[in-house]
């Protein structure tokens, strides 16, 4: 098991309550609830600012593609899938 740590944060009573009754449903604490959807929202994020370093790399190394070509390749693509409907 990975080391832990607490934390103390502030929630509305609603969340709370619900918090509480997803609990009582899952058979789980509030408290492992709470730091399971914390580490998915942390790893989420992390993923997408992953995501917009590499962009800004791209952007920087000068990787990118002309707003008015890429629009012009999807609007292709757009009419030859239309195309195979017909």
């Amino acid at each position: 098991m990975a080391a832990v740590t607490r934390l103390t944060i502030e929630i509305s009573e609603e969340t709370k309550t619900g918090l509480d009754r997803l609990a009582g449903i899952s058979e789980e604490t509030s408290s492992r609830l709470a730091g399971d959807a914390i580490a998915a929202y942390v790893e989420h994020e992390l993923d997408i600012v992953h995501e917009i370093e590499i962009g800004l790399s791209d952007l920087k190394a000068g990787r990118v593609v002309p707003h008015d070509a890429a629009m012009a390749e999807i609007t292709d693509l757009i009419t030859a899938a239309q195309a195979k409907r017909t």
